[in-house]
Parts: C-alpha cells; sequence; structure tokens
C-alpha cells in the first residue's frame, strides 16, 4: 500500500497548508512525526477490498488522520505530556493553547474535507465519530484517579475515545464502495474490535516496554492516574499489601514506586491477561471480515490484526 498512502500524504501536505505560520509549524510538527497511519490505511484496504478505486478514498483516509492528529493535540494538553513517539509533543514546545487552537483547525478543515466528496453519508459517519471520541474524553477525564471503576467502564472509555475512529474508518472504506448496511456493518465491526485489540496492547505496554521502544515515557498512564486494565487486573488478582499499593498509586498518581508496580503488574499475570484480552478482540475482527472476497486487501487486514497484537511499540 506505500503507493496509496503516498498519495494520502500528499492530500495531507496539500490541506494543510495555511497561511497563518504558526498553523503550518505546529501542524507539519506532529504530522512529519509519523506514528503507524493504521486509520488512513483501513480506510484505503476497505475501499480497494470492497472494488471502489475512486479518488475520493485519498481525502477520507487523511481527513481520519486529522481527526486523530486533533485528538492527539487536546489529548496531550489534557495529560499534560511531553513526549510522543520519542519526541517532544507540540505543547511542550509551542505551548498548551497553540496547540488545542491548531487542534481546532485540524478539526475544521476535515469537515471542510468531509464536504468536498459531496456524500452525506460520509459526514453522517464522521461527525457521529467526532462526538462519540469527545464523550470518551470526558468519560476518561471521570475516571482518571478511581481505582474503583469496572472493567466494563474501562472498555467503554475504549471503545469511545480510540476504538470508534478505526470503527469509522473501515465504514468509510464500505460507504465509498456503496456496499449494503449488512456488509457496512461487518466492516465496521472490524474496526472497533481492531481499535480495542490496539489500545489494550497500548495499555499493557506501559508495563512491558522501554521509553526508547515506546517512544513515550513508561509509567506516564500512572502518573496521570488512569486505571487501565493492566492495573485493575492485578488488583483483582494481587494480594492485600499489592492492591493498596497500586490504589495509593492511582488515587495520587505517583510514580515513586513504578518499579514495584511493575513488577506486581507483571508478578500477578496481568500483562498476559491484557494481552489475551486484546488477541480475543483481534480474532473477532478477523472472524467479522470472513465474507469479504478474497483478495490481497482482505489478507492485508487479516494480517492488521495479527500485527496489532503482537507488536512491542
Amino acid at each position: 500500500m506505500a503507493d496509496e498512502m503516498a498519495q494520502v500524504d500528499a492530500v495531507i501536505h496539500r490541506r494543510l497548508a495555511s497561511e497563518v505560520v504558526l498553523i503550518n509549524q505546529i501542524s507539519n510538527y506532529i504530522v512529519s512525526a509519523g506514528g503507524k497511519r493504521i486509520r488512513p490505511l483501513l480506510v484505503l484496504l476497505f475501499a480497494r477490498a470492497l472494488g471502489f478505486q475512486g479518488h475520493e478514498r485519498f481525502e477520507m483516509a487523511a481527513t481520519v488522520e486529522f481527526i486523530h492528529t486533533a485528538t492527539l493535540l487536546h489529548d496531550d494538553v489534557v495529560d499534560e505530556s511531553d513526549l510522543r513517539r520519542g519526541r517532544k509533543t507540540a505543547n511542550a514546545i509551542f505551548g498548551n493553547a497553540a496547540s488545542v487552537l491548531v487542534g481546532d483547525f485540524l478539526y475544521s478543515r476535515s469537515f471542510q474535507m468531509m464536504v468536498s466528496v459531496n456524500r452525506m453519508r460520509v459526514l453522517d459517519v464522521l461527525a457521529e465519530a467526532t462526538n462519540v471520541i469527545a464523550e470518551g474524553e470526558v468519560l476518561q477525564l471521570l475516571n482518571m484517579h478511581d481505582p474503583d471503576i469496572t472493567l466494563d467502564a474501562y472498555l467503554r472509555v475504549i471503545r469511545y475515545k480510540t476504538a470508534k475512529l478505526f470503527e469509522a474508518s473501515a465504514r468509510l472504506g464500505a460507504v465509498l464502495a456503496g456496499v449494503n448496511e449488512s456488509s457496512e456493518e461487518s466492516c465496521a465491526a472490524y474496526g472497533r474490535c481492531l481499535g480495542t485489540a490496539f489500545q489494550l496492547v497500548d495499555d499493557l505496554l506501559d508495563y512491558e516496554g522501554a521509553t526508547a521502544q515506546l517512544g513515550k515515557n513508561v509509567g506516564d498512564d500512572l502518573r496521570e492516574g488512569k486505571p487501565t486494565m493492566p492495573l485493575l487486573l492485578a488488583m483483582q488478582a494481587g494480594t492485600e499489601d499489592q492492591r493498596q499499593i497500586i490504589r495509593h498509586a492511582i488515587e495520587h498518581g505517583e510514580v515513586e514506586r513504578l518499579d514495584e508496580i511493575v513488577e506486581i503488574v507483571r508478578s500477578t499475570g496481568a500483562i498476559e491477561a491484557t494481552r489475551r484480552a486484546a488477541q480475543d478482540e483481534a480474532r473477532k475482527a478477523q472472524d467479522h471480515i470472513s465474507s469479504l472476497p478474497p483478495s490481497q486487501f482482505k489478507e492485508a487486514l487479516l494480517y492488521l490484526c495479527v500485527q496489532a497484537v503482537e507488536r512491542n511499540s
């Protein structure tokens, strides 16, 4: 898909252009950081797997990347993060106010791009997705520093905040191809499950990898008071003393005992249990596209499910 992704990059750089210098600086800084670009890739793969080759697929792939980039800009301000993908965050360099406002620019530019394809269904899908993502951000904020949230509540945040844009990206490929409602829903379900698996692995990597591998500070989730699945499972399986150590860390967002907490998460089997949950979601994603016609694009979608849960960064 390298040639197709190159066309998406061309659209991204053309659409980023602004007469305001600071917007260009920040937009180009965060987009040039790269990343996995899975969301635009999903748009392209589903469009091609379903027989659509129109140029609109590049515009829509760039649109979902803009929405994703906007959420990153806002996320880093809310989380007070200073490192992403191994580089300083935009807010660490340019300040919070500029990052928030450029995030707003990217959101509004993405809506201009949605309109350009002149399809009401595209607007419907992405307007709903951006709204649900915002709800997920607020839900996560409410869950901060709360060690008593349930796994269901945690998974709801993932489905709103992360998996929703995966779902929308997959659905867009189906919408562009003009498939029936049942096929569209199957594609969307694939995206939802893949996005859930992807985030579960992200959360376990915080306790498995080093900063250089992950491109973020190990222990960031704990520092922000985020009760992720590895921590929740470790509290369920650990001793009373271990539970209290993790509870205190979540409640106060402290990482002074990070090494000890990492050891608790590992020794209680929480990492393996989280990865199994991610593998279950990945298998469900593969099942959802079993009826797609055979093609190299379908094979790539199946492989993405494997890659999502086996990665170490």
